[in-house]
C-alpha cells in the first residue's frame, strides 16, 4: 500500500530539508494511501478534502524554495486531526450524525492555529468514538478502522482516537493529534503499537475542542517515536519545540505498582511488560516495586458515571432532546446513566480526587515516573463486542490504567514494548502535573530499551 515512508517526524524534517522529498510528495503518498479502496481509509477519515491537502503542501514546498525558514519540525508534514476540533470552515461532528447540521467553525482551535502556524499540512478529520465516550473505538455512523495488527482476524484499534491512530500506522499522516480524557490517545497507541502521549491537561488550551468532560479532557498526539508526540505536543502548548534528550538510565528511579493496574493482565501483555521491566533494569535503570493502596481508590471517581458522566450528561443535554434516537445506542446509554448525578454529586467527586491525588503524590515522592501496562490485554477481536454486557466489562479495561493519570491530572506516555511482529503492547510510563519535559527525557531513554521504537 501507498503511503509516507515509516520515519519519525525528525527524518521526514531532515529529508524535507536536505531536499530529497517535497511536502508535495509526502501529500500525495498521503491521499495514494487514504484513497487505496484495499486500505482503510474510507473508515480512518471522516473528512478529506484532497486539494485542501495539495494546496497546503504546495504552498509549503514554495515557501521552502524562496529560502523562508521552516517554522517547526512538522512544517510541510501532513498531521491529522481527529474530529473534536474547529477547524475554520469545517463541521465539527465529534464522530457523531447529530451535529453535522452544525454550522461549519468561523475559526481554529487554538491547537490547531497553532500546528497551522506551524507549517503542518492539515490532513482530514479523523474518525473516533462519537464524542469520545469510549475507549474502544466503535463507531456505527462512520465504520471502524481495523487494527493493523491482525486485520485477517477483525480487531479493534483502541479508541477514541481510533482513526487518530491508524492514520499513523497506515502511512496516511505523519502524526495525529487526539484528545485524552480516560487514554484515548493512549489506548489506540498500545493497541496499534504506536507512541501515544497524554500532556498535563492544563498545557495545551481546550478551547475549539468539543468537550467530553473538562475536568479530565486533555489534548494529545500519536506517532512513531517520542520525538513525533514530544514535538506535536510542544507545537499545540505554543511552545518553541526541543529535541528531547535522553538521560543515562542509570539515573533514572522508577515505581512499579503491583496492585490494581495488573488485574486482569493478559499472558502476552504480563511477557512483554516483564521484559520491558528486565530490559530497563538491566540497562541500569532503578525500579522499585511499590503498593500504593490508594490507587484501587480511583474507581470512586468512576462509579455510577463519575466524574466524566457527571460532566458529560449536562453538556449533551439538549443535544440528547433533540436527536437522542441518533447517538449511538452505547454512548446515549452511558449518557442517560450518569443524568442521576447531582452539583453536590459532582463536588464530592472532586474534593475526593483533590485528596486522592495528594496522597498518591506523596507517597510518589523521589519517583521519576510510574510505569504499568497502558492497557492490561492486546487487542481484542470485534466480535468480542457483539454482547452489550461484554462492551462494558471491556471497554473499563481498557480505560482502567490510562484513566490513572487523568484523574491524578498528570501526565503519561504509552510506548510499544512488545517484540517485532507480535501483538502490540504499551508500556506506560507517568509521573504528575507539569511534569511533562521530564517525562519527555525518561521516556525517550526507555524506549529504544524496551521495544520497536524509533526513540
Amino acid at each position: 500500500m501507498a503511503g509516507i515512508a515509516p520515519e519519525p517526524v525528525s527524518a521526514l524534517a531532515q529529508r524535507l530539508r536536505q531536499g530529497s522529498t517535497t511536502s508535495e510528495a509526502l501529500a500525495e503518498a498521503a491521499i495514494a494511501a487514504i484513497e487505496d479502496p484495499s486500505g482503510e481509509g474510507s473508515r480512518v477519515f471522516i473528512e478529506v478534502d484532497a486539494d485542501r491537502i495539495r494546496a497546503q503542501a504546495r504552498a509549503s514546498d514554495l515557501l521552502r524554495a524562496h529560502g523562508a525558514l521552516p517554522p517547526s519540525p512538522l512544517a510541510g508534514l501532513p498531521v491529522s486531526i481527529k474530529d473534536l476540533f474547529d477547524v475554520a470552515g469545517e463541521v465539527t461532528k465529534a464522530g457523531s450524525v447529530v451535529l453535522a447540521d452544525q454550522p461549519p467553525a468561523r475559526f481554529d482551535a487554538p491547537a490547531i492555529a497553532r500546528l497551522r502556524a506551524a507549517g503542518a499540512v492539515l490532513a482530514g478529520r479523523t474518525n473516533m468514538t462519537e464524542f469520545a465516550y469510549s475507549g474502544v473505538g466503535l463507531n456505527p455512523h462512520y465504520g471502524t478502522p481495523a487494527n493493523p495488527w491482525d486485520r485477517a482476524a477483525g480487531r479493534i484499534p483502541g479508541g477514541s482516537s481510533s482513526g487518530a491512530a491508524v492514520s499513523v500506522t497506515d502511512a496516511m499522516a505523519a502524526v495525529a493529534i487526539g484528545t485524552d480524557t480516560g487514554g484515548s490517545c493512549r489506548i489506540p497507541a498500545a493497541l496499534c503499537g504506536l507512541v501515544g502521549l497524554k500532556p498535563t491537561a492544563s498545557r495545551i488550551p481546550l478551547e475549539g475542542c468539543y468537550p467530553l468532560a473538562p475536568s479530565l479532557d486533555s489534548i494529545g498526539a500519536l506517532g512513531r517515536s517520542v520525538d513525533c508526540v514530544a514535538t506535536t505536543a510542544a507545537v499545540m502548548a505554543g511552545e518553541r519545540p526541543q529535541p528531547v534528550v535522553p538521560v543515562e538510565p542509570a539515573q533514572l528511579r522508577i515505581a512499579v505498582p503491583r496492585t490494581y493496574v495488573l488485574d486482569g493482565m493478559d499472558a502476552e501483555v504480563g511477557r512483554s511488560f516483564e521484559t520491558a521491566l528486565s530490559r530497563l533494569s538491566e540497562a541500569g535503570a532503578t525500579l522499585v516495586e511499590v503498593v500504593l493502596d490508594d490507587l484501587g481508590k480511583l474507581p470512586e471517581l468512576s462509579a455510577g458515571g463519575g466524574i466524566v458522566g457527571a460532566e458529560a450528561a449536562p453538556i449533551h443535554a439538549d443535544t440528547v432532546a433533540r436527536a437522542g434516537d441518533r447517538y449511538d445506542p452505547r454512548v446515549l446509554a452511558r449518557i442517560e446513566f450518569a443524568q442521576k448525578l447531582t452539583s453536590a454529586d459532582h463536588r464530592r467527586l472532586l474534593r475526593r480526587r483533590a485528596e486522592l491525588i495528594d496522597a498518591i503524590a506523596g507517597e510518589c515522592f523521589g519517583f521519576d515516573a510510574l510505569a504499568m501496562p497502558t492497557v492490561p490485554i492486546v487487542a481484542p477481536l470485534f466480535s468480542e463486542f457483539d454482547d452489550d454486557e461484554r462492551f462494558g466489562e471491556l471497554n473499563r479495561l481498557l480505560l482502567r490504567n490510562p484513566t490513572v493519570f487523568n484523574l491524578l491530572d498528570g501526565c503519561a506516555i504509552s510506548l510499544p514494548c512488545h517484540e517485532p511482529g507480535a501483538a502490540p503492547v504499551g508500556l506506560m510510563l507517568g509521573s504528575f502535573g507539569g511534569r511533562d519535559a521530564e517525562l519527555m527525557r525518561v521516556a525517550a531513554t526507555a524506549a529504544p530499551i524496551v521495544g520497536p521504537s524509533f526513540g
